[in-house]
């Protein structure tokens, strides 16, 4: 009986393995860390510029309401309202939008889903993370990035996501501007950072006025 060669067995290699899923676990708690940061951050802006708003019985005190004069009157009022109640008016036109997507819950999951691929696809990737692979073809970055963009344009422009957020910020607008023209301003004193256009604590967060924050991996 002929000697038979020895099988030869497959070997697999334990510590490419292992260096794999390290690194994708580590990519993974950077990309929760990121998330965690980052609402972490916007929670913190807006608690802090909620604090500095009016008080809401002063909103809406019957005895303060009068017809306006003039449309230039209305203006004037609008004006100074605004700059009293910035923080109030914003929260109403939050609430306002909050309530419309609650009401159009596929409008809701759709701006949801936008928001998630801008955040895990692109801004908080880093230049170590592999390419983006689907259905076996790797996107490069730009790719990645039109894609994003080109995915922003149909579900803002032609789906129901654009009107509804169209029409809730007009509601939004006309309640603020309603309020704002029958509201009389006389009894308001505003301070002199307010006077000068001062940027309240609440959009401290996109005008860059906020606290600094742990670094973000971040590919803006």
């Amino acid at each position: 009986m002929a000697n038979s060669s020895p099988a030869i067995l497959p070997i697999s290699n334990p510590q490419h393995t292992t260096d794999a899923t390290t690194t994708t676990t580590q990519q993974s708690a950077v990309a929760n860390s990121a998330v965690r940061s980052l609402f972490s951050q916007i929670a913190g802006t807006v608690r802090s510029g909620l604090s500095n708003s009016r008080p809401w019985p002063e909103l809406v005190d019957r005895t303060a309401f009068s017809k306006p004069e003039s449309i230039s009157d209305a203006t004037l009022r609008i004006r100074k309202n605004y700059a009293y109640f910035r923080i109030n008016y914003l929260s109403i036109i939050t609430v306002v939008l909050a309530i419309s997507l609650l009401t159009n819950p596929l409008s809701l999951l759709l701006l949801a889903g936008l928001l998630a691929a801008w955040l895990f696809l692109y801004i908080f990737r880093s230049d170590s993370d592999p390419p983006l692979t689907i259905f076996g073809r790797q996107f490069s970055d730009r790719e990645t990035l039109v894609g994003l963009i080109a995915s922003t344009i149909v579900v803002i422009f032609l789906t129901s996501v654009g009107s509804v957020l169209v029409s809730a910020l007009m509601v939004g607008v006309a309640i603020v501007c309603l309020h704002g023209a029958f509201r009389a301003p006389e009894d308001l004193f505003l301070d002199q950072q307010e006077q000068q256009g001062g940027v309240p604590g609440f959009l401290s967060f996109f005008t860059g006025a906020a606290p600094a924050a742990p670094p973000v991996p971040a590919r803006i």
